[in-house]
């Protein structure tokens, strides 16, 4: 093929192989192989990317000191956020918490705030901070380690499980943390990475 490598894309989920398409605002590139849409660039994609990794950010901060659960048992009543929880434990469990903690709030503040890093300038039109390349490349490797959905569903799937113990319910975290879910996945889908490296290239 004698096509530069920089006008190559492949398809992040087969690795077939194609040259970079013509795409325009509201069109997609879809693979042929497997359908993954390769490209899809949106009309204000950058500045409603940018606002959702903001809500997506201030919400796990306000999450992580925010009561998370109220439990009532022989009329004591106790909160918990989840800080308060993770430094609860010693030993082995403290180890637990602390990749607990890294893997739901650390590593999706840190691929949130490298998003912020490249596409704020990207979008004022400004030249690409420096080592831009690097920490998109770095945000989208922590992207299958950002675990706050799997964090909600597995707290929720063991709360129903022991209800019967005790009177628990859900602190603001846990709705913050649904909602950050959501907002994830809307930032996710409206993030054409085909056009942030295009723009960074140039």
């Amino acid at each position: 093929m004698d096509t530069p490598l920089e006008d190559l894309i492949a398809c992040p989920h087969c690795d077939a192989l194609y040259a970079a398409p013509r795409v325009k605002d509201g069109e997609r590139a879809i693979c042929e192989r497997c359908h993954t849409v390769l490209a899809r660039p949106r009309v204000q994609a950058g500045m409603t990317v940018i606002a959702l990794a903001l809500t997506a950010a201030i919400l796990l901060v306000a999450a992580v000191f925010s009561p998370f659960l109220s439990i009532s048992l022989a009329g004591i009543d106790h909160e918990a956020s989840i800080i308060d929880t993770a430094f609860t434990f010693s030993g082995p469990l403290l180890v637990l918490s602390l990749l607990v903690v890294g893997f739901i709030v650390v590593l999706p503040l840190t691929r949130l705030l490298l998003t912020l890093y490249v596409m704020i300038p990207i979008v004022r039109g400004r030249a690409p901070a420096t080592h831009a390349k690097t920490a998109f490349k770095w945000a989208e490797t922590l992207r299958p380690w950002s675990m706050a959905e799997v964090f909600v569903i597995g707290c929720a799937v063991a709360l129903v499980k022991v209800a019967d113990l005790a009177t628990l319910s859900f602190g603001p975290a846990f709705w913050m943390f649904f909602i950050l879910v959501v907002v994830v996945l809307i930032h996710d889908a409206w993030l054409c990475r085909w056009t942030v490296w295009t723009a960074l290239d140039r």
